[in-house]
């Protein structure tokens, strides 16, 4: 299973960013995709997970309302758009694979950094 992601930089606070993460077309429709994030001498947190079967979306407390996760299943490729971005959001972005029903995220890609500015 390959995750890339893509699509972080640099951005002033109240910026916006839309990440990318491309997959496999079997990954894409076997295995749940998510969003994590690390910040510098943090652990790596939650950030939306896309669920299966028409079930909303799930974030993290501190991005619902900023940010929203989607997946374009022509394309084989799930998004994390970032809007009302702060600098507390500053940290390296993955995107993740779990298999349906499993808790643990088995599949990681290599990460995009996002930066906010103060």
């Amino acid at each position: 299973v390959q995750l890339q992601a893509s699509g972080g930089g640099l951005v002033p606070a109240g910026g916006s960013l839309r990440l990318s993460c491309s997959a496999s077309r079997r990954t894409f429709s076997v295995y749940v995709m998510g969003w994590f994030r690390q910040a510098p001498g943090k652990e790596r947190e939650f950030v939306a997970v896309n669920r299966w079967g028409g079930a909303a979306p799930q974030y993290a407390d501190s991005v619902r309302g900023r940010f929203t996760i989607s997946r374009d299943n022509a394309k084989t490729t799930m998004y994390l758009q970032m809007n009302s971005l702060k600098f507390e959001d500053t940290a390296v972005y993955y995107c993740a694979a779990k298999e349906r029903g499993s808790s643990e995220w088995k599949y990681w890609g290599q990460g995009t950094q996002v930066t906010v500015s103060s």
